[in-house]
């Protein structure tokens, strides 16, 4: 009995991924050009036997069959070949590459060898394996190598990820926004070495968080930082509708915001730090009570109830610590933004704080941490764009997203936009 019980328990931990698809030769032979080259991208010992078939298949179109008579409506004929190679999995393999001539003169390329040679495209598996943590001086070593594969010392790992990571900071700088109904925005930095990266992260009406995009700077500066939020709007960010920025309380990115989106939006400043920085003015022994006791008041479900309590708690501190009653009386109207607008029982878990990029951060941190020495604004910027996009499509949407709509309808409400004003600031 103990058997069975213990196999029963594996095999709930069984994870089954389904039956396995068996291709048909027939199937095979079916296939066009190119889906033919993505099936010898995914199985590499298959696809080492077929690789020159596939040129060979391409070479008799354009010339026909070897030691056939002429056709006089082909194209080309067939001109001998050249020493090459093919990118196969991240790896390239030497190869003879069969040449094509034009009957007139010139050579014809091959559509099939700029696929199989990864021109223009972005080796996926690489980046990520860098990215995850092997080294390009241990790549080699690390990859699932097929003997006589070429292409795997580290200089040449280094600029295939080089490269690569360019593609994608690049990618990211021009991504059109116009196609995404933004309800709220975070902003926050994170350091790379002696700088500041400065990121935005864009809530959608249906909850999705896309990143929007990021500046190096090496403080978070009114200066840099407007002219980032105006790069966000010329990139399609709608604000006609209003928005909800959520920050940290920093003045730099106060003031850009303010200069950027001007009346179209609303700030809340970060409970969390807000607590934490009135708390730093206070002996140790006694935080942890007026910690509690400002938890307790920004829970309050409503904003009178919520600015009742921190009003009473602000004369208390009076009596303790003047400076610290000064920080909480410093921007408290926008720490309890979410409270004005009636949102927070619904949405407040999400939006309260700057946790939803804290964790981004952290994920980032996970992927570039492994980086010892940052040598210039290039690879930082190259780095994470590279992380951002890996880890973008992992991101879960907000909690309470079904109650954004709610925010939208307070947002207008309080900032009185109407049909009219909207397409003014549009």
């Amino acid at each position: 009995m103990s058997s069975i019980a213990k196999s029963k328990k594996r095999s709930k931990k069984t994870k089954r991924l389904g039956a396995p698809s068996v291709l048909r030769s027939d199937h095979y032979e079916a296939f066009d050009v190119d889906s033919k080259v993505e099936c010898i991208r995914a199985l590499i010992p298959l696809g080492l036997m077929h690789v020159q078939e596939v040129l060979e298949t391409e070479v008799c179109t354009l010339a026909g069959a070897r030691y056939a008579r002429k056709t006089p409506d082909l194209p080309g004929r067939r001109h001998g070949s050249n020493p090459g190679s093919v990118q196969l999995a991240g790896q390239r393999h030497p190869l003879r590459i069969p040449r094509v001539q034009r009957k007139s003169g010139g050579e014809i390329p091959l559509d099939t060898l700029e696929q199989l040679c990864g021109t223009g495209r972005v080796d996926d598996l690489l980046l990520k394996r860098v990215l995850y943590g092997i080294s390009c001086r241990n790549y080699e070593t690390a990859a699932a190598a097929v003997p006589g594969a070429i292409g795997l010392s580290s200089s040449t790992v280094s600029r295939t990820f080089t490269r690569a990571s360019a593609q994608q900071l690049q990618a990211l700088q021009d991504r059109d926004l116009s196609q995404i109904d933004v309800v709220a925005v975070f902003l926050d930095g994170k350091t790379f070495a002696d700088m500041t990266m400065v990121m935005a992260v864009g809530i959608a009406l249906t909850g999705e968080k896309h990143i929007l995009g990021f500046v190096e700077t090496g403080t978070e500066n009114e200066a840099v930082l407007t002219p980032f939020l105006h790069s966000l709007r010329d990139r399609g960010l709608d604000i006609s509708q209003g928005l909800l920025v959520i920050i940290d309380g920093g003045k730099g990115l106060r003031a850009a915001v303010r200069q950027a989106f001007g009346g179209s939006t609303l700030v809340q400043r970060c409970q969390w730090h807000k607590r934490e920085n009135v708390i730093g003015y206070l002996p140790k022994g006694e935080q942890a009570h007026w910690r509690t006791r400002l938890q307790r008041a920004y829970r309050q479900p409503t904003y009178e109830q919520a600015r009742t309590a921190l009003t009473r708690l602000q004369r208390d501190l009076e009596a303790r610590n003047q400076s610290a009653a000064r920080s909480l009386a410093e921007g408290l109207e926008e720490t309890l933004m979410l409270h004005r607008l009636g949102v927070f029982p619904v949405l407040g878990e999400s939006f309260k704080t700057t946790n939803c990029l804290e964790s981004i951060n952290a994920a980032v941190e996970a992927r570039c941490a492994k980086v010892d020495h940052w040598v210039n604004s290039s690879q930082r910027q190259r780095w994470l764009a590279a992380a951002l996009w890996d880890i973008e499509p992992r991101l879960r949407r907000v909690k309470g997203y079904r109650h954004l709509p709610k925010l939208r309808i307070a947002l207008l409400r309080e900032l009185k936009i109407t049909p009219a004003t909207r397409s003014k600031v549009a």
